[in-house]
């Protein structure tokens, strides 16, 4: 390799730092010029959106329309991470236990204004899993008391319920509804429907995992504390997904994964408890009588990194400055773009809700006459696009999830495949 060329390579790796160095300040800026702006107008607003875009380092040559599952962080989020984790290297006791550890207590403040809730009612957990698990096992419940769930919670929460069910006689009760449901007073009236005498907790989704349905949440958390019954809320994809505060849910526990829509460090979460469930909730990890009171009590796990947790804030912010009305319209954007074009096809099924009350980013399509798992693997292996195959017992189909980094090309790829493969089989 000659001299010039040498050079040449070495000032575009600079200048591709410096520029991506500047892309979180770009991003702020160019939410400043859309200040005034209704979300719906900025949806479709690619210039702005490019900005956003920037503040990513996604590989451009893959589609991933798989941010359901885990969604990547933004470099402000992605610096903070490997800042923390440096510095905890330097010296863990010093550094990360002295120092980190106690910093923690300010992302929880944060959090929780975020979330619209007291920070004594917020705990930092690594993922919705954990911290749903945290109540399933930490409630006390007899033989013969039932649980009261839907078919399509995420599974991993239905497991938790069924070992319950073998090892304490608990019984796991889990209604159907059809996707899309007709109305929320449908789904809600699913819930009143199925309590019982029995009934002593509820297990409800905020917004599914599978189709994205949303849920009455404050109407079945009112109905479920008129007859003296808790509600846990699994709230993996909700949070910065689309607007809304705990405190207007009127629930008594909510579990969230942040390394989906909000773009913090992977292995991040929280669990809110509301502070007269506190102490009547065992902790999943032994936690000494001392703490009976004190959120921290669902944090016991022994050793874990600080970097992970420290930097939700970055995440925090980075949403903070997008605005979540915005970040939610331009979801909702992108979805009705593939879903509007392909819904018109013969072949085709959409089985996500239409209506904005009860749906936002996520999509789910599915087919006549074509197997989904087979279409699921053309797409990855011909055209780089990756989704996500949900089969359950009632439906089968892919889940299909851009986010604010995804571009209307990729979003036109996708349906364009589609397209071609629907025709061709």
């Amino acid at each position: 390799m000659d001299r010039r060329r040498m050079m040449q390579i070495t000032t575009g790796a600079v200048a591709l730092a410096a520029f991506q160095a500047n892309a979180a300040n770009r991003a702020a800026a160019a939410s400043a010029r859309v200040e005034g702006r209704t979300p719906e107008d900025v949806a479709s607003d690619e210039d702005y959106w490019a900005e956003i875009r920037n503040a990513f380092t996604v590989e451009r040559n893959i589609i991933n329309f798989n941010n359901g599952y885990v969604s990547p962080a933004p470099l402000p989020v992605q610096d903070a991470m490997r800042r923390y984790l440096e510095y905890s290297d330097m010296g863990p006791i010093s550094t990360m236990v002295n120092v980190l550890y106690p910093q923690i207590e300010r992302v929880r403040a944060h959090l929780a204004q975020v979330a619209g809730c007291d920070p004594e009612e917020m705990a930092i957990t690594r993922n919705a899993s954990e911290s749903n698990e945290i109540v399933q096992y930490g409630i006390d419940l007899k033989p013969g008391d039932e649980v009261l769930t839907t078919n399509q919670d995420y599974p991993r929460m239905l497991t938790t319920f069924r070992q319950r069910e073998r090892r304490d006689g608990i019984k796991l009760v889990a209604i159907s509804f059809p996707v899309p449901p007709p109305s929320m007073d449908d789904l809600y009236q699913r819930f009143e429907r199925a309590v019982t005498p029995r009934t002593k907790l509820i297990l409800l989704c905020h917004i599914t995992n599978r189709t994205g349905q949303i849920f009455p949440v404050r109407r079945i958390c009112d109905m479920a504390h008129a007859r003296g019954i808790p509600v846990l809320v699994d709230g993996a994809h909700a949070f910065n997904h689309f607007p809304f505060k705990i405190s207007d849910l009127n629930c008594d526990y909510y579990g969230c994964s942040l390394h989906k829509w909000t773009c913090a460090p992977v292995g991040t979460g929280f669990l809110y408890v509301r502070r007269s469930r506190i102490a009547q909730t065992w902790s999943l990890m032994a936690s000494d009588a001392t703490q009976a009171d004190d959120i921290r009590k669902f944090e016991e796990i022994g050793t874990h990194p600080a970097a992970n947790p420290n930097a939700i804030s970055e995440a925090l912010v980075f949403n903070e400055n997008i605005g979540i009305p915005r970040k939610a319209e331009r979801l909702r954007y992108l979805r009705n773009r593939w879903a509007h074009r392909l819904r018109s096809n013969p072949r085709v099924k959409l089985l996500h809700a239409e209506d904005p009350e009860m749906s936002c980013g996520i999509g789910f399509i599915s087919f006549n006459g074509v197997d989904a798992g087979k279409m699921y693997d053309t797409l990855f292996t011909k055209y780089n696009i990756i989704t996500a195959r949900i089969h359950h017992e009632e439906f089968d189909g892919l889940r299909v999830t851009p986010h604010i980094y995804s571009t209307v090309r990729d979003v036109d790829t996708f349906a364009d495949a589609v397209e071609k493969e629907l025709a061709a089989a």
